[in-house]
């Protein structure tokens, strides 16, 4: 305690009492020390992971084709679909309003036509010996299908 007193007299400080304190101020912490680091250890050479196999081109699109043509759940999500159709809605009148069951009827019915449309794209592709669709390949299917059945989609200038 007589260290602390005299160091806190020679800095100008005089020592603080809290209620019900029973020992005096506290000592001064003194400056840390440096620690001085260990060197890393060395792994032992036999601890190496064997590398990652890579798979094959191709395997995991085919794992994802395989594995949604199992589901039947809806492959867009609800609420960017409803944020999109609220939009359209809005649109055509500012106070039209559509039932939760209507919405799954559209959602249902756009993911099949968009499934058909991408099948048919696909098709067009293959035909032209091709494995990657492209652009041309949706304005062939667009153009058939307006040839034969005279139906095309809103917007299409084909």
């Amino acid at each position: 305690m007589q260290f602390a007193a005299g160091y806190l007299k020679k800095k100008g400080l005089r020592p603080s009492f809290a209620p019900g304190q029973k020992f005096g101020p506290k000592e001064p912490k003194m400056p840390a020390q440096k620690m001085v680091r260990k060197a890393p250890r060395k792994k032992p050479a036999l601890a190496k992971k064997p590398a990652k196999r890579r798979q094959r081109t191709g395997v995991k699109a085919l794992r994802e084709i395989k594995r949604y043509q199992k589901t039947t759940e809806l492959l867009v999500p609800r609420a960017p679909f409803v944020r999109l159709l609220r939009g359209i809605l809005f649109d055509l009148s500012k106070d039209m309003r559509i039932q939760a069951s209507a919405v799954s009827a559209l959602q249902e019915a756009a993911e099949t036509t968009l499934v058909r449309e991408f099948e048919m794209t696909q098709l067009a592709a293959i035909h032209a010996k091709r494995v990657t669709i492209q652009q041309k390949d949706m304005k062939l299917v667009q153009a058939m299908r307006l040839h034969m059945t005279g139906f095309s989609f809103p917007g299409n200038n084909v």
